[in-house]
């Protein structure tokens, strides 16, 4: 009994220390620069219903690109409501025969087929593919640093949503990543064994130099 006794004093302790020292939530300050840890917080006082609330994924983004690619992003940074609560989506917009490039995100992604169909998939780190036709209804989970695609193989536009454990989960996209930089351009063809004149098409592109 003095034991049981015990262990819930310890419980409640426990239990009031931690509801006294986490907040419900952290709408990002803007205004002010981020951090490791996110954003600072606005004052609650100050917050409505309207700051939980967004509206950017009802319209397709602009897909005028060479991958054919629209994004809305529901990211800190567009909707602060989600900063410091380890979430975040966006809309993907693909024309017909547009692609996601190859790319990766520093957490998990899960992609939700809205319209459309898509072959998507993912390279892990033996370099072994995984990647399947999608169609509306199908979810697939894309693994926290993986290299991964989609491509519109359908006669109809194609809309996926893509949900992350990250209130911005940064991108990194691979095409970009060689040519939309200073790196040279013979540096960049003995590390690719991309052609030179295919590398400086590529910089001309993506607004690359050198």
């Amino acid at each position: 009994m003095e034991l049981q006794k015990n262990f819930f004093f310890v419980f409640l302790f426990i239990s009031l220390t931690y509801s006294t020292s986490v907040v419900d939530f952290c709408v990002a300050d803007l205004k002010l620069p981020s951090g490791p840890a996110g954003y600072p917080c606005r004052n609650p006082a100050d917050l409505t219903v309207d700051d939980f609330t967004f509206s950017g994924l009802a319209t397709p983004g602009n897909g005028s690109n060479i991958f054919k690619l629209g994004i809305s992003e529901a990211f800190d940074v567009t909707f602060p409501a989600v900063n410091g609560l380890g979430i975040s989506v966006l809309r993907a917009d693909l024309g017909v025969g547009g692609v996601v490039p190859l790319h990766s995100h520093r957490v998990t992604e899960l992609i939700y087929m809205v319209e459309g169909s898509m072959i998507t998939g993912f390279i892990n780190t033996d370099n072994k593919p995984y990647f399947k036709t999608l169609n509306k209804g199908d979810i697939m989970i894309i693994p926290q640093g993986s290299y991964h695609f989609s491509v519109n193989n359908g006669t109809t536009p194609a809309v996926a949503t893509a949900t992350f454990n990250s209130a911005n989960p940064g991108i990194h996209i691979a095409t970009l990543s060689i040519a939309a930089n200073n790196l040279p351009t013979d540096l960049i063809q003995k590390i690719t064994l991309l052609d030179t004149n295919q590398i400086h098409e590529l910089k001309k592109i993506f607004g690359g130099t050198n």
